[in-house]
């Protein structure tokens, strides 16, 4: 296989089209050793694009990725973290304060044990914090040298034209990326932040874009899901995973067979037909994971397959 490369949103950087994740997953989750092998086999598959966060499981999660990273070029990858969730009791151990932004900055790459960090994440929107205290906190990181990139995750298309308003408005750094949840059954992107993302360069990088599991075509009934699986987390009395989900990924997997690949891949080639997609998110519990999903890059699927998708979704 071949790993194709995109930029991140309108900045000159270039990230794998499937990227790896470490939620619920590095430092508690899934056992170390699984998640070292689930890097090394990324990295060795042409993924080079590898997303954490400080409050997964409170800094165990980037002590993973920076320990298994460093052995490898810095130049050879992209190391994305993130700040806003609470890391301790005081009022100021959360949010996107000024203070909040830079201790957290610091203490990310003391725990990633590098010296700069690729892209920095601002986790949510922070509605007690002004804009421009946000950018300006940031933009003194990316003057320090200690961020190289600035994003944002699950802002609304309002919050990121705000955000850019701000950043023109003072000469600072605007944010290249956003990082939505975008998948088959939740698509709610594609009417503003997608369309934003494109006016003014934001890419998007998309988590949960095989559903948390229910993509993989292994469910095609709740009996099937196994107690400890990140799917049985999910809520099933909730209208999104009803049984008329259950058909519809039934449905899909017919049209997968046809085109003559896994539902994954029919999942993954279906959010990278966006070409304001920068790159898919993916999680592995295990190498083998991480295999099957970076063989999707690359895969061009018909219209006629996108038709037959669009039905099964829309109705």
């Amino acid at each position: 296989m071949t790993m194709n490369y995109r930029r991140l949103g309108g900045s000159g950087l270039k990230v794998s089209e499937i990227s790896l994740g470490s939620w619920l997953t590095y430092g508690g989750y899934v056992e170390k050793e699984n998640a070292v092998q689930s890097i090394r086999e990324a990295y060795d598959l042409g993924i080079n694009f590898f997303d954490t966060a400080n409050v997964y499981e409170r800094g165990e999660a980037e002590k993973v990725v920076g320990a298994t990273l460093k052995d490898y070029p810095r130049e050879s990858y992209v190391l994305a973290t993130k700040v806003f969730g609470d890391m301790g009791d005081g009022p100021n151990d959360k949010g996107l304060s000024r203070k909040h932004i830079t201790e957290q900055c610091h203490a990310s790459l003391k725990r990633l044990g590098h010296d700069y960090i690729d892209l920095y994440y601002c986790h949510r929107f922070s509605p007690e914090t002004p804009i421009e205290e946000t950018l300006r906190a940031l933009d003194d990181l990316v003057r320090q040298g200690k961020v190289l990139y600035v994003g944002v995750s699950q802002w609304t298309a309002a919050q990121m034209q705000a955000a850019v308003g701000v950043a023109d408005r003072y000469l600072l750094d605007r944010i290249v990326v956003n990082q939505p949840v975008y998948n088959m059954f939740n698509r709610y992107i594609e009417e503003e932040v997608i369309p934003l993302g494109e006016k003014y360069g934001i890419g998007q990088v998309v988590y949960s874009p095989l559903a948390q599991g229910l993509l993989t075509g292994k469910y095609t009934s709740k009996t099937d899901i196994p107690s400890d699986s990140r799917a049985a987390k999910l809520k099933w009395d909730d209208d999104r995973f009803s049984d008329e989900k259950l058909s519809q990924i039934g449905q899909l997997q017919k049209i997968a067979d046809e085109a003559g690949i896994p539902l994954t891949h029919l999942a993954l080639a279906w959010i990278l037909r966006q070409k304001n997609v920068s790159s898919a998110l993916v999680g592995a519990s295990r190498p083998e994971q991480v295999k099957q999903n970076a063989s999707a890059s690359g895969i061009q699927l018909t219209s006629d397959v996108i038709e037959a998708i669009e039905k099964v979704l829309t109705v």
